[in-house]
């Protein structure tokens, strides 16, 4: 004889209660994922450091300075030396260096009287172990002609205007302590020498 077979087991159906509790949990799922999104998307990030600002270089023009073109002084070299004649130097150049441009001293020459430190005047002579050419002993006034400075004597400066032995030994040796007289307005740094002075002097000396 054959098997009974037994009867099919109906399926257990979908409840209302189970439905409405798949919903939940699938709204529930659903608002998880978008929550989860949400606070991915505003997660604080890093901040990325800012670049360094470079600083600003302030770049100087470059001024090419020229040298200046150096002055000379031309001076006349005379009596025991080698050479003798007009001899240019650079400005600022001494006794020393003119009569060695001149192939230097003969050797019955005398140099004691020299200042060979002293600095050159430009126009000047350098008379070399022979005496310097007489100076006209008329003075200024007589003469109609200004003094030079470089070249007169105290005895030529005391016959100007207002200036006396005690002056004109100043004027002396302001020219020696500073190589003569340039222009006529050094005057005014010697001691005694002002304004008014200067001013009467002027017209009768040259440098």
């Amino acid at each position: 004889m054959g098997k009974v077979k037994p009867p099919d087991t109906p399926l257990p159906r979908a409840t209302p209660e189970r439905s409405h509790v798949r919903t939940l949990v699938v709204i529930g799922v659903i608002a998880a994922l978008v929550a989860a999104g949400y606070l991915w998307l505003a997660r604080p990030r890093p901040r990325e450091p800012a670049a360094p600002v470079a600083a600003a270089t302030l770049t100087r023009p470059t001024v090419s300075a020229r040298p200046a073109a150096a002055s000379s002084v031309v001076v006349h070299v005379l009596g025991k030396v080698k050479h003798p004649g007009v001899i240019t130097l650079p400005s600022g150049s001494r006794v020393a260096e003119a009569i060695k441009a001149a192939g230097g001293v003969r050797a019955d020459a005398e140099t004691g009287t020299l200042n060979l430190a002293r600095k050159l005047v430009d126009g000047e002579q350098i008379p070399v172990g022979v005496p310097r050419p007489p100076q006209p002993a008329a003075s200024p006034a007589a003469s109609g002609a200004p003094l030079d400075l470089n070249t007169a004597t105290a005895d030529q400066l005391d016959d100007l205007p207002g200036v006396g032995p005690v002056l004109a030994q100043r004027i002396v040796a302001y020219r020696t302590e500073h190589g003569g007289f340039r222009s006529v307005e050094q005057l005014q740094e010697v001691s005694g020498i002002g304004a008014r002075r200067f001013a009467d002097l002027k017209p009768k000396v040259r440098a």
